[in-house]
């Protein structure tokens, strides 16, 4: 009898197309943004999903230099954090049962909250390690040193903020949303029907997360820090504040592309990061998967995506 040769099945490696899609957790719901569009879908008290559609016009969004490398990054920073704060006081409203109506004063709360939480996390993670190492290195006189200790309770700093904030029983729930947030883009951009059962089946991490951009700005913080040395305190100050738009600059760049290429240098990459949100993300139910789908179907075409992207065929059958 001829000998059966066997051969080696190749594991075909899957797809991915970037979507361009981004979202973010908010109380008992989800933003996503595609384009000049955005939706937040929240989940009432009375069980029903409340769906909002805007336009949103990023700052500078005509001028070419803010679409520079580098410059672009600061420029996303601040249009997230506008646009999130929105969101967040969208989803606050709904889900007190309040209402939908807005006024001045919500748009000066948002505002002060938004200038309030920059100026902590400035704060924390860029101050505060810088007094902490003077205090612990009085009698050190090697500067390389200085500048490695200081690094390293930096990240102690915000891995300890991200532990903590994560043993929260009250942020768990975002944490739910946040997860389904991860997974709906997972779904899509891997090309599967965008189906509750699809979407839970999905990873909840992802690379272009904002906790993978927190954490290359303190990685790069650290690095730039130990380059750029001065021994006056008060300069030394001056310059962690006036370096904060570049090393934002730098994280968008590196997020960027981890989130738009697949290979070993972004895999590598990416692996903090993605292991860092398995503390910022939790496992969704079915019902966040839901409220994850209506946010994203009310600005983005998954059908003709996955048709032009994957060869999908609409009348096939959506449960894979």
């Amino acid at each position: 009898m001829p000998e059966k040769t066997k051969k080696k099945k190749k594991l075909k490696k899957i797809k991915r197309c970037y979507s361009g899609i981004g979202g973010q957790a908010v109380l008992e719901g989800i933003m996503m943004k595609n384009n000049e569009q955005y939706s937040v879908a929240v989940r009432r008290s009375d069980g029903t999903i409340a769906v909002d559609v805007e336009s949103c016009r990023d700052l500078l969004a005509d001028n070419r230099i803010a679409k520079l490398p580098f410059v672009r990054g600061v420029i996303n920073f601040v249009n997230s954090l506008r646009l999130g704060l929105k969101s967040l006081n969208y989803s606050a409203d709904i889900y007190a049962d309040e209402g939908e109506e807005r006024g001045k004063s919500d748009n000066v709360t948002t505002t002060l909250t938004g200038i309030i939480a920059v100026v902590l996390a400035v704060g924390l993670f860029m101050v505060l390690p810088v007094y902490i190492t003077k205090w612990i290195t009085a009698d050190v006189r090697n500067d390389s040193l200085v500048a490695i200790i200081e690094g390293a309770i930096r990240l102690g700093i915000f891995l300890i903020y991200v532990v903590a904030i994560s043993a929260m029983k009250d942020i768990r729930r975002v944490y739910m949303y946040h997860g389904a947030e991860h997974k709906c883009i997972n779904c899509i951009e891997r090309g599967k029907p965008l189906t509750v059962r699809n979407v839970l089946r999905s990873s909840r991490m992802h690379k272009r997360c904002g906790t993978s951009f927190m954490l290359f700005v303190v990685v790069v913080s650290i690095i730039v820090f130990f380059f750029i040395r001065v021994d006056n305190m008060a300069l030394k100050i001056v310059l962690r504040l006036a370096l904060v738009p570049v090393i934002a600059g730098i994280s968008y760049e590196l997020l960027r592309l981890a989130g738009r290429y697949d290979n070993w240098i972004t895999t590598i990459l990416s692996a903090p990061g993605l292991a860092l949100q398995r503390l910022t993300t939790r496992e969704p139910d079915e019902q966040m998967a839901e409220v994850a789908i209506r946010a994203v179907e009310a600005v983005f075409d998954w059908r003709r995506f996955m048709t032009e992207e994957f060869g999908w065929e609409a009348d096939a059958s959506e449960e894979t």
